[in-house]
This record gives C-alpha cells, sequence and structure tokens, in this order.
C-alpha cells in the first residue's frame, strides 16, 4: 500500500468530511472542482470509461493534468451506456451530496444523467456543470481556455501589442473549477435552510471576463483602454527585470519614497538620493527613461543573488526568474509542507503542490495518491450492497473496470 492510498471511508474529520461527490468530468476544469472539494475532505468518485479518463495519456503540457487534478479521489470504471453501468450511477447519486460535470451539454441527458433526472432521484443533490459559457448566445460555441483567453481580452493583455499572448497556466480552467467548488459550498450551506439541492453553473468565459475586469474597469474609471502588461504604465517607479552578471535576471521593484531612500542607501546611490529629479515616485515615473537604463548599467556586474541578498536585508521587493521544475526543490515549500510526496499512477515517486490556504495553522495534504483507473470499482460496489458473484459477472461482461485494482489491503 502506498504511503498515500487510505479506505473508501475517510478517517480525518476535515471540513467536508462525510459528503460524497460523484464526478463525470476530464481534462482540467470539472477535475479541478472534485479536486478541491476532495483536498477539503468529501469523498469524491470519479467515474471513468472503460478505456479510462482520456487526460491519463495526455503528453507535452497536458502530461501533468491527470496527477495533479485527480488527487484524493476514487476511480469507478463503467460502461454508463450499459443499463446495469447506469444503474450503479444512479444507485450512488440516490446517497451522493453532489454531482460535477463538464461534458458539452446535451452529453449527461442522453445518458440519463443531466440535471433534471438526478434532481428528480435525490432533491438534496447539487449538481455542477462546467461548461464554456454560461446560457446564452455563445453557449453553443466549443470553447477551451486558448479560445476564451483570445475572445475575453486576456490574451491581448498578456501580449505585446499585435502579438495576443495566452497566459502561461490553464487560468481559466483551474479558476473555473474554482468557482464551480465555490458554488457547491454556497448551494450546500442553503441546503441547510432548504433542504433541497440546486443546479450550479461555472464557465470558462465567465471566468475570463472576471480576471480581465479590473481592465475594463480601469477603462471605466478613466476613459482610457488599458495597454498590454508589456506596454502598460508603471504607477511605480522601478518595477521591471534587470539582466546582471552572467546574463541571470532578476525581478526588482522599488514602490514608494521610503523604499527609494532605503534602496539607494543600501547600494550607495546617494547622488540618485539627491537628484531633485528623482525626489518623489511620480518623478521617477516620469523619469523612467533615463533612469531605468542608468539603473542597468550600475547593475550589470552584480550577481543576482548579491542584489537578492541586499533587497532581501532591506526588506526591498525582489524575485529571481524560476522556472517551475525549480519550485520542486524551494525551500519554503518544502519548509511549509507546501509539497507532498506523491505516488504516480505508473508508481514513480514525486511531489505535488497542496491548495494554497492552511485550515487552522493546517495545510490540506494528500490522503489518496492520483488513483489508478477503476482501484475503487470493486470496494464501491460492494459498499452498494452487490456480491461478490454479481460484482464478478459485471467484470466478466465488460460492465466494471478493474484494471488498475489494488490489492485487497490497500482498499482498507
Amino acid at each position: 500500500m502506498s504511503m498515500n492510498e487510505s479506505s473508501v471511508s475517510d478517517a480525518p474529520r476535515l471540513p467536508l468530511s462525510g459528503l460524497r461527490v460523484i464526478e463525470f468530468t476530464h481534462m482540467v476544469m470539472g477535475p479541478t472542482c472534485g479536486m478541491v472539494l476532495a483536498d477539503l475532505g468529501a469523498e469524491v468518485i470519479k467515474v471513468e470509461p472503460l478505456a479510462g479518463d482520456s487526460t491519463r495519456q495526455l503528453l507535452g503540457s497536458g502530461a501533468g493534468f491527470y496527477p495533479l487534478f485527480n488527487r484524493n479521489k476514487l476511480s469507478l470504471s463503467l460502461d454508463v451506456k450499459d443499463p446495469r453501468g447506469l444503474e450503479i450511477v444512479l444507485k450512488l447519486v440516490a446517497g451522493a451530496d453532489v454531482f460535477s460535470e463538464n461534458f458539452k451539454s446535451g452529453t449527461m441527458e442522453r445518458l440519463g444523467l443531466g440535471y433534471e433526472a438526478l434532481s428528480s432521484l435525490n432533491e438534496r443533490l447539487i449538481y455542477v456543470s462546467h461548461k464554456g459559457f454560461l446560457p446564452g448566445p455563445y453557449e453553443h460555441r466549443t470553447a477551451l481556455d486558448e479560445v476564451v483567453q483570445m475572445m475575453g481580452g486576456l490574451a491581448y493583455m498578456t501580449g505585446r501589442p499585435g502579438d495576443p499572448l495566452r497566459a502561461g497556466s490553464s487560468v481559466n480552467d483551474i479558476m473555473g473549477g474554482m468557482f464551480g467548488a465555490i458554488g457547491a459550498l454556497a448551494a450546500l450551506q442553503q441546503r441547510h435552510q432548504t433542504g433541497r439541492g440546486q443546479q450550479v453553473q461555472s464557465s470558462l468565459f465567465e471566468n475570463n471576463i472576471f480576471l480581465v475586469a479590473q481592465h475594463m474597469m480601469q477603462f471605466a474609471v478613466t476613459g482610457k483602454p488599458a495597454a498590454p502588461m508589456p506596454e502598460r504604465i508603471s504607477p511605480w517607479g522601478i518595477y521591471d527585470v534587470f539582466t546582471v552578471a552572467g546574463g541571470e535576471q532578476i525581478f526588482l521593484a522599488v514602490v514608494g519614497d521610503t523604499q527609494w531612500a532605503t534602496f539607494c542607501q543600501a547600494f550607495d546611490f546617494a547622488d540618485l538620493q539627491m537628484d531633485e529629479r528623482l525626489l518623489t515616485n511620480n518623478l521617477r515615473v516620469l523619469a523612467r527613461e533615463w533612469l531605468i537604463p542608468e539603473l542597468r548599467h550600475r547593475l550589470l556586474p552584480r550577481a543576482a543573488a548579491e542584489i537578492a541578498a541586499v533587497f532581501e536585508a532591506a526588506g526591498l521587493p525582489f524575485a529571481p526568474i524560476t522556472r517551475p521544475e525549480q519550485l520542486m526543490d524551494d525551500p519554503h515549500l518544502l519548509a511549509t509542507g507546501g509539497l507532498a510526496p506523491m505516488t504516480l499512477p505508473d508508481g514513480r515517486a514525486t511531489r505535488v503542490p497542496l491548495l494554497p490556504l492552511s485550515l487552522d495553522g493546517e495545510r490540506l495534504g494528500l490522503r489518496r495518491d492520483p488513483p489508478r483507473l477503476g482501484q475503487h470499482s470493486r470496494a464501491l460496489l460492494r459498499e452498494l450492497g452487490y456480491a461478490d458473484a454479481a460484482i464478478e459477472t459485471l467484470v466478466r461482461e465488460g460492465v466494471l473496470g478493474v484494471q488498475g485494482e489494488a490489492a485487497p489491503a490497500d482498499l482498507g
């Protein structure tokens, strides 16, 4: 049994312990919602086709999707187009609190798993749908994170003028899943008052609009369109990436008059501190055309580590330019428990970032590694009252998948 496998019933009393979530999700958006709920303690049952979630096989930039967004979950592998497979799902739904899906509109209805059908079976059910667009003129379109970044202004803001560029992460998918989880939590709270569940909808496009809302409101306040971030007029005199000794790069910020004095003193730039053209932040903003090249020249001979040490000692904002793989050994993450040991489905050991929050001083850890396909199929059916002989018939006849099943000791 791996260090992060536990029984079907969770022992730790986490905030959502006792809640059961059934999810029909793939890729990033839907699985993120389930991951958040699972990390908070809910029992999340990932229902996969017999061939498995296709995300398991992605290469390139998608290779990390499955292990990251499907931790702390159980895997049930089923042919839900077979009436016996559908019956299993309906039995699970009858006792579930949340149902989550992110398939194209109409898919769940065709399977007999739409909101109307499931809410009539379980009126307390929270039904979460993750879509490209909320209902409206665009809802028929096929959406991807990159699609909504392009049409929603984020790619324009990220890239240089004339060169729209998507953000370097699946920001809308991830945040869309988070808002799905927030909606589910709100609906669960309302259920305490009404006794009834409801449908929750989250979407990529509307999430993207929320991300660029600050730029929309900038236009509303100033009357001037926001410039792409690489061309924006910074409100601070020094707020930039500097290339220093050995070609290394470091981000440096001096965001106020007190910090400017501290900066000049720390680097013995008395002439700049006394220069009347640089006495206030606004003056330094106006002087950026000559000030930044001058600072680049003065800092160029120094090593990035040396500059970082001076900034840290002086309490000034700075940041090394870090690649994602380097964060696996980040001393702060390691010291604060922000990375948890994980065993990948293929058996390799790694570390995985946890949710960026703590509750009562504790991080929400890893209780289960990302499941192997069908790892918990037999255990879940036994819990539903299926006899072993009936389970074996379902396996033999291609309704139930168990190819990734753990040894009996792993199931608790």
